[in-house]
């Protein structure tokens, strides 16, 4: 491990400072990504700014405005706080499946929408990775890539993104708030991981030296009628196969209002747009769920060992649009 600076903070004027200074900082939250990265020599920061202790862990909800989660925010207090599991189950549902409740527990908002990717050739030195060293190729491409992308994917990078929580905060319109020198900003999530394109190491569309504060999902009806639904390999805590973060609106069997995002099949989480203009206004059942599911997944360009991943989202996508209908009908 390289050795590195350590500086705590207490203000977000102080972090910022830091970071902006020194383009070798990284934040330290709960470390649970950063850390073991460093450990195998993927990440080489030269100071690291722990942010544990800045006034940046509550958890708010303000009618007519919405969900306020700061950056700081454990993944445990988040899922476990009762406005958002009565008005945001596919966001607590995320949660819970992401980790156990030991990582839940020192894992931050902030920390998780910055995970790395999952990719065993990113985190082997012995490999090369376009996002490690970029120009050095993608070995997934012709090697290991049974659970690599089959959307927005390139001959640059085949790689998923890893989280749960930021597919479900996807679906629901989240907004990431964030500080720099220059002032404060935000980015809708949908605009906040880059897509992969030529250049897979640039992963977000933060800007340098930029400090996450805290996530704002809106306060909408639909938000309530929402769920998450994650297939793994094993049982036990896993990233994700196939992933869908939904939230449906139904009367008198017409679709109302419809967000859908998918999950470990890109880079980042998947806003699934085409599948929501088909379902939009027209019959809540299996036929119509299953032909927007198609309609999204026609742009799929899987690999030679990764196509499971079409009809298994296709399956999830019409299992998890039945159970919120069923749902609303008791």
């Amino acid at each position: 491990m390289r050795e590195f600076g350590y500086e705590r903070v207490f203000d977000v004027s102080g972090a910022v400072a830091l970071l902006g200074a020194d383009p070798e900082a990284r934040c330290l939250g709960g470390g649970t990504n950063l850390v073991d990265l460093m450990k195998s020599g993927v990440e080489r920061p030269g100071r690291l700014v722990d942010v544990r202790e800045l006034p940046l862990d509550r958890i708010e909800f303000i009618p007519g405005e919405g969900l306020r989660v700061g950056a700081t925010v454990t993944n445990s207090d988040l899922a476990a706080h009762p406005e958002v599991r009565r008005r945001y189950p596919a966001l607590a549902q995320a949660v819970l499946a992401g980790a156990s409740g030991q990582l839940r527990n020192m894992a931050t908002v902030g920390g998780n929408l910055l995970q790395r990717t999952r990719c065993g050739y990113f985190t082997d030195l012995a490999k090369p990775c376009n996002k490690r060293v970029p120009g050095s190729g993608c070995p997934a491409v012709q090697g290991e890539h049974h659970n690599h992308a089959v959307l927005g994917a390139s001959a640059h990078c085949v790689a998923t993104h890893p989280s749960d929580m930021a597919v479900a905060l996807t679906a629901l319109d989240a907004v990431v708030t964030y500080e720099t020198l220059d002032g404060p900003g935000e980015l809708p999530l949908t605009e906040f991981y880059l897509p992969v394109a030529d250049t897979p190491h640039r992963e977000t569309a933060l800007p340098p030296g930029a400090l996450i504060t805290g996530v704002t999902v809106p306060d909408t009806p639909v938000a309530a009628r929402s769920h998450y639904r994650k297939v793994r390999e094993r049982a036990s805590y896993a990233f994700a196969i196939g992933s869908v973060a939904a939230a449906l609106d139904v009367r008198d069997g017409v679709v109302r209002e419809v967000r859908l995002a998918f999950g470990a099949v890109a880079s980042r989480p998947w806003r699934a747009r085409e599948a929501e203009r088909a379902l939009s206004g027209g019959p809540a059942d299996a036929g119509a769920f299953a032909a927007a599911a198609d309609a999204e997944l026609a742009a799929a360009e899987p690999l030679p060992h990764n196509g499971y991943k079409v009809p298994l989202m296709r399956n999830l996508v019409v299992a998890t649009l039945t159970g919120l209908t069923e749902e609303a009908a008791r």
